[in-house]
């Protein structure tokens, strides 16, 4: 596995990280523990250092459990990621990052994940109640403190990345980002680079749409949160498959998986940028990491964002008006 660093924080990394969140929530029922114990374990294996939790994934802080009790072997050789920010109160997840709820989440985390210091802690989603500079103060002493090394911000916008960054500099920004989510190219990607943050995008597969297996035939069970998100209602599942088409056709010239091909764009768009793609099978897990062997050539690369830019991809990332739509780019 290569590794890639995030920005010029030092902060050094396998060139795809694993996503842990679906292994305790929105995905549909659970795995059993064992399983997914045994599949963080076998990414690590297979040469994945970088995990990505938080607080808020899963009943009672199910994944930070998980993730800490799968990566307790592996202690000094492994980098977790963790995120505070967002509490459930009376079953409905409310923002919260006034200092001493930072302080508390920190603790619990440490505890959870079996670690004396996290190594990379987000600001899960925006206060908008509490100035990101006090937030960034927080942090700063906390990383005085060495209960964390590196901090980063979740889907924020670039005038909050811009003032965090003043006052103690990210690491990395973590946001959607893939051939089916662009938006971050227009402001993000630049203000990172001009300011030599890292950035992790999550969904680097659309959620599993831009592997070819789901289509207008796909169904979602209530406890798959895709089953209330725009993008999958059935008119646009159909509407998009064009765009599943030309990766696939890409992924054939290549002798590759459509899974491939999506992260391996991603991968090409800058070396800072490292994509956490999310999976509870072994198989896809290895399909994934065959990323990082698929290089994308400067006229490949062109050909694709060229056909990428005359397809328009229909349907919204989160219901228009929910708490999750929002609460990002703040």
């Amino acid at each position: 596995m290569q590794l890639r660093k995030l920005g010029h924080s030092g902060l050094e990394v396998s060139t795809i990280g694993l996503g842990c969140m679906g292994m305790s929530q929105s995905f549909g029922p659970l795995p059993e523990k064992k399983d997914a114990i045994s599949l963080i374990q076998a990414a690590v294996d297979r040469g994945v250092n970088f995990f990505d939790t938080a607080e808020v994934y899963g009943q009672s802080h199910h994944n930070e459990e998980l993730v800490g009790e799968a990566l307790a072997p592996y202690k000094g050789k492994v980098h977790i990621a963790t995120k505070f920010g967002i509490k459930v109160v009376d079953g409905k997840q409310v923002l919260s990052s006034k200092p001493e709820i930072i302080r508390q989440s920190v603790e619990g985390s440490l505890q959870r994940l079996k670690v004396e210091t996290i190594d990379l802690y987000y600001q899960h989603r925006v206060d908008p109640d509490v100035p990101i500079e006090e937030v960034a103060g927080v942090i700063k002493d906390l990383i005085a403190e060495g209960k964390i090394k590196y901090w980063g911000l979740s889907e924020a916008g670039v005038e909050t990345i811009r003032r965090a960054h003043a006052v103690h500099p990210l690491a990395a920004v973590e946001s959607e980002y893939s051939m089916m989510w662009r938006s971050p190219e227009a402001e993000l990607l630049p203000a990172l680079e001009e300011l030599g943050i890292g950035f992790v995008p999550f969904a680097p597969l659309g959620k599993g749409f831009l592997t070819g297996t789901i289509d207008k035939h796909t169904t979602f069970g209530s406890d798959d949160f895709r089953s209330k998100q725009p993008r999958f209602h059935l008119e646009n599942l159909e509407a998009n498959q064009v765009l599943v088409d030309l990766i696939r056709n890409v992924a054939l010239a290549k002798n590759a998986t459509p899974a491939q091909i999506a992260l391996a764009w991603v991968l090409a768009q800058h070396a800072w940028i490292v994509p956490i793609p999310g999976t509870r099978k072994l198989d896809r897990l290895e399909e994934n990491l065959g990323a990082v062997n698929i290089t994308l050539s400067p006229e490949e690369l062109s050909d694709l964002n060229t056909a990428l830019s005359k397809i328009k991809v229909v349907g919204d990332r989160y219901p228009a008006g929910s708490d999750y739509a929002k609460r990002t780019g703040k």
